[in-house]
């Protein structure tokens, strides 16, 4: 790949993008780097064009009109709904999963039953099609016990009801009142488990997988891990006391990706297992089929390895001989979300301190999550505002996992705007279980 000078089409417009941009930038083989439709952060490193991440005809024409080296698709939905199918028809190299591999994400009974045929670990589980079947199955069930739309929703399908109020509640408002639409229709009841949550994820070509180092989301809104599940509010790598990365990997990267080809759906691109380490091992929570967002946020800017050539390996069904080469500093993301997500919230707000963000900064980084440029006067740049539930990613590297915390925050302090929600304790737990251990202060202590 010595000397070529590649031209590449990134697919979405949020913070899980705009990480890939910001590191796919970086490649000496990258030629020309497009975004459909990107967002205002992404429009500094590269040509972004106003075309949704959903409209799989002109993303297919613009792949071709482009005649792009290769599209990276970002979100899940265009993945379910076929475009890396569309684009491979039309010759163009994709990275990403075929629709068919898609249902790994986009339907949870699919996968769960997947498991379960090849010995893949994970929770019990019932899956459920209407109210009543619901409400009876709640009675064998008890609770605690979690309850997952079937379908695509966004990192907000997700119940964990301990109480049978909870639990019912949360069935109706799939059944009945629709909050997810047709991606609600069936459910997944699934057993309650207690430990540590795990992000893996690995870069597959069908029949290998190079794994990535694991990170760990913050999923829940409130501080303590209270509230209702949301995309992520922040992430950390490394997981501090998580060592056995290429067992973990084995098992469940490796073990789905050997299943799906022997499936029939061979699965290239990016698949992420979310993990529950319990008392009785690994447990598999959910499969993606993308980088996962914050995920993407916290691991690439770890990454020293370019992450160019592993994509296109990755497309090509070439990962063979291929690792990756992490930096052992440790990553902190902080997520800044508008008051009222994951429900109803404002957005319009101008964003005040992004200015204070070096382009060239490798160490401190402010990512665009939900993101819009309200056009100025007489031509003038207009500001940025806030188009989404979760606004700006802030990530910074530090020398220690209390390090970069300190920096990330430090950061994130200097952005602002009207409405501004963030969680305040994105990776301390693990800060005061160490100072705790080593006899330092106690949990109650703070930090």
């Amino acid at each position: 790949m010595s000397g070529k000078s590649l031209k590449v089409l990134i697919v979405g417009g949020g913070a899980r993008e705009h990480a890939l941009a910001w590191k796919l930038a970086q490649s000496p083989v990258l030629g020309e780097l497009i975004a459909a439709p990107g967002n205002p952060g992404i429009a500094s490193i590269a040509r972004c064009l106003p075309i949704p991440a959903t409209d799989i005809p002109a993303l297919v024409d613009l792949g071709v009109r482009e005649a792009v080296d290769l599209v990276v698709v970002g979100p899940e939905d265009p993945l379910a709904s076929g475009l890396v199918d569309r684009l491979q028809e039309k010759g163009v190299r994709t990275f990403g999963p075929s629709r068919a591999a898609s249902r790994l994400e986009s339907s949870k009974t699919f996968a769960k039953d997947l498991m379960r045929k090849y010995g893949i670990p994970t929770a019990r589980y019932e899956a459920i099609s209407s109210l009543d079947e619901g409400l009876a199955a709640l009675k064998r069930w008890g609770t605690p016990v979690v309850i997952k739309a079937d379908g695509l929703a966004r990192g907000r399908g997700v119940t964990v009801a301990r109480t049978p109020e909870e639990a019912e509640g949360a069935i109706r408002q799939c059944m009945v009142d629709r909050v997810f639409g047709d991606h609600g229709d069936t459910l997944v009841l699934e057993e309650f488990l207690e430990g540590e949550e795990l992000s893996l994820i690995g870069l597959s070509d069908g029949t290998r997988v190079v794994s990535l180092q694991p990170a760990q989301d913050h999923k829940q809104l409130l501080d303590g891990d209270r509230g209702p599940n949301t995309g992520g509010m922040g992430c950390i790598s490394p997981v501090p006391g998580v060592f056995n990365v290429s067992d973990l990997a084995a098992a469940v990267l490796q073990g789905v990706a050997d299943a799906m080809r022997a499936e029939g759906a061979e699965f290239r691109g990016a698949l992420f297992a979310g993990l529950m380490m319990t008392a009785g091992g690994p447990r598999v929570l959910e499969f993606n089929v993308r980088f996962g967002d914050p995920e993407a946020e916290t691991l690439l800017p770890r990454m020293k390895s370019d992450l160019l050539p592993l994509l296109l390996a990755s497309a090509d069904g070439k990962l063979e001989g291929h690792s990756v080469e992490w930096t052992d500093r440790s990553a902190v993301c902080v997520v800044l979300a508008s008051r009222g997500y994951p429900g109803t919230f404002a957005t319009g707000k101008p964003i005040h301190g992004l200015e204070s963000f070096a382009p060239d900064d490798r160490e401190v980084v402010a990512f665009h999550a939900g993101t819009a440029e309200k056009p100025g006067m007489a031509g003038n740049s207009g500001e940025i505002v806030t188009a989404g539930g979760r606004v700006i990613a802030v990530t910074a590297l530090g020398d220690s996992l209390d390090g970069a915390i300190t920096r990330a925050y430090e950061a994130a302090g200097r952005i602002s705007f009207e409405g501004l929600y963030r969680r305040t304790d994105i990776g301390r737990r693990h800060i005061l279980e160490t100072r705790t251990k080593d006899g330092g202060r106690k949990a109650e202590d703070g930090v």
